[in-house]
């Protein structure tokens, strides 16, 4: 595709990555993805934002072959999908000098070996003036490596963002269509930025000082209407969780699975909304969605070698990685002669500041016993909810 003009003399570079369905060889992605990067002529200099991922390289000098003088290349952050380009595009340009946080500087050393002398690490606060177009680079660590910053073009009033607010989302359309972009922008924060959500929160405010009338991301389109995005953030990093309550199980042979069911009609007879997520075949990217409103997280398991399944693990260990804004969890499952498979998820949750309700663990299938179990576990739940005024 060949650079589009989003203001006077801004213009949208980039690839779009159809086909990509897996991220960091971890992150479902249904919808592919794009690499943003964006191309600013001042009347005396000219600056690129950020580059592409280093795969689709050639998409990105393609672009540039109109650009005749390259003085300034801004790398916000250093992870390949968005530095990894650039030192093809500084080839190509050797005037041009690198401009980063003084922690980006070393990671670019160390990732591309990059030359330390074409690096010019930039200040918090800092301004650079193209001639009629002036950016001033804002420094804000943990979203979500410890060097990221953004870049805010003050005639035209655009902050640039790189990761935050992102979406990974393939399209040929350059603004956001809202009701299409905000799954892949939650999905996209649920995967990503929800662990740093403390540090959001103090970076939104930091960010409320300044007049921005297009935010424009290095991954998914551009949001002409900025409160949109600045809004989802705000309730996802900050707001109450929901009357919400997720079950991920998994089931071998049955016996979780029929407590599970009953753990959700208990929970829907009492008003608290359930998403149910069978691990053995669940997208874990929807699962992290589900966590960004979730109020409790209830661990399904039958018992394996004396401890939880591998997936059930698995499920904790991902809760505790993202810190989602959970105040509940607890854990069902059965087993056949003995273990420990609650001791050692709960032993996987040590980041999350969560009330562990009590547990059903039945031996063997389930009998009247647990399963009235399960109906006092759901009137808890329903109660702690009603406690947080979530009902």
């Amino acid at each position: 595709m060949r650079p589009r003009e989003i203001q006077d003399g801004v213009y949208w570079l980039g690839a779009i990555d159809w086909d990509r369905r897996l991220f960091d060889s971890l992150i479902p992605l249904p919808d592919g993805t794009s690499y943003n990067a964006y191309l600013i002529r001042g009347r005396e200099k000219a600056a690129l934002l950020d580059s592409v991922d280093p795969r689709m390289s050639e998409h990105l000098l393609a672009q540039l072959e109109d650009v005749e003088a390259l003085d300034y290349v801004v790398s916000h952050h250093a992870e390949p999908d968005h530095s990894g380009a650039i030192p093809k595009v500084i080839e190509r340009y050797p005037k041009a000098k690198v401009l980063t946080t003084p922690k980006g500087k070393g990671l670019l050393i160390d990732l591309f070996a990059i030359p330390e002398e074409r690096i010019e690490p930039v200040e918090d606060g800092q301004i650079l003036s193209l001639g009629d177009k002036t950016l001033r680079f804002i420094h804000l660590p943990w979203v979500h490596w410890p060097e990221t910053m953004v870049s805010y073009l003050e005639e035209a009033r655009v902050l640039f963002t790189c990761d935050l607010f992102g979406s990974h989302l393939a399209t040929t359309d350059l603004y956001a269509d809202e009701g299409r972009v905000y799954e892949p922008a939650k999905r996209y924060y649920a995967e990503i930025m929800m662990p740093f959500r403390g540090v959001i929160a103090k970076h939104l405010e930091k960010l409320k000082d300044y007049r921005i009338e297009l935010i424009a991301p290095s991954h998914g389109p551009i949001y002409r209407r900025p409160e949109f995005i600045l809004e989802a953030y705000r309730d996802w990093v900050a707001g109450l969780p929901k009357n919400l309550a997720v079950i991920a199980y998994v089931s071998m042979w049955g016996s979780t699975k029929r407590m599970v069911e009953r753990l959700v009609g208990a929970l829907a007879e009492r008003g608290v909304k359930v998403k149910r997520f069978d691990l053995a075949e669940t997208d874990v990217g929807k699962l992290a969605m589900a966590l960004v409103d979730a109020a409790t997280v209830v661990i399904g398991t039958p018992t394996v070698l004396g401890g939880p399944h591998p997936l059930a693990a698995y499920a904790a260990y991902l809760a505790n990685a993202l810190r989602p804004k959970l105040r509940f969890v607890s854990v069902i499952g059965s087993y056949g002669w003995g273990g420990k498979a609650v001791e050692q998820l709960a032993g996987l949750l040590s980041n999350l500041k969560v009330e562990l309700l009590e547990p059903v663990i039945c031996k063997g299938a389930p009998r009247k016993a647990d399963l009235q179990a399960l109906d006092k576990l759901a009137e808890t739940i329903a109660e702690r909810h009603r406690s947080l005024g979530l009902g």
